[in-house]
């Protein structure tokens, strides 16, 4: 395969809004490296993503192992040299619980992925993003925070957007771009362990929120 003119780096990419930003990407002509823990959600994604006619690379890897990731941006770095857009998707959803009764490991593995992980990705893709010639991250903010029971996703997840809120602040200028979105209610894994009542068929589905999430912060995606 020749070098492709643009690089998407999708982290969380098996599942939900993750794997229909890497779909919709990969359909519109970028090549998606494609990060998620669960090997056989990656393969299925490269499945649709090359019987619809585009191009993935999988990275099954943890992304609260500094180390894997790391070997990974090197290995960017050595393949292409830049990362035109990455979309951080990956979350860890605990159990909803009172903040009285958050279990620890609970609370240990929620802050490793939202909080520490990306702490030490923005360093990491930082850059490759400012090698590329406008090169941007996407964000998403839920807005838990100070709801019942989600104290420990909705603390951490403040915290996630805290730290992009600043990184946007300080590249305001100079660049990449730092873009933060506040998707629709979408029928994923995530939001049924939330609210398992709920019914699917009333959210907005991640194939449309992806186009328009797409549209509002990134237009060369659909040309």
């Amino acid at each position: 395969m020749k070098d492709p003119d643009r690089i998407a780096l999708v982290t969380g990419a098996s599942r939900g809004l993750g794997a229909a930003l890497a779909e919709a990407l990969a359909a519109a002509g970028w090549h998606v490296l494609a990060v998620a823990r669960t090997t056989g959600a990656l393969e299925e994604l490269d499945d649709r993503i090359k019987a619809a006619g585009g191009s993935a690379t999988l990275a099954p890897m943890d992304i609260t192992n500094a180390d894997a990731m790391r070997h990974m941006c090197r290995s960017v770095h050595d393949r292409w040299g830049r990362v035109d857009l990455w979309a951080h998707t990956a979350i860890h959803a605990p159990p909803l619980a009172p903040a009285g009764h958050i279990a620890g490991k609970d609370w240990d593995r929620t802050v490793a992925t939202n909080i520490h992980a990306t702490g030490q990705l923005i360093p990491m893709v930082e850059p490759l993003m400012k090698a590329a010639p406008a090169g941007r991250a996407l964000f998403f903010d839920d807005a838990r925070a100070g709801q019942k029971f989600f104290g420990a996703y909705g603390a951490s997840k403040a915290a996630q957007i805290a730290l992009a809120r600043s990184w946007q602040a300080e590249n305001a200028r100079l660049g990449p771009r730092i873009c933060i979105d506040s998707p629709a209610p979408m029928p994923t894994t995530l939001r049924a362990r939330f609210y398992p009542g709920e019914t699917p068929e009333r959210l907005t589905p991640c194939r449309e929120e992806a186009a328009r999430i797409l549209a509002a912060h990134l237009p060369a995606a659909g040309s």
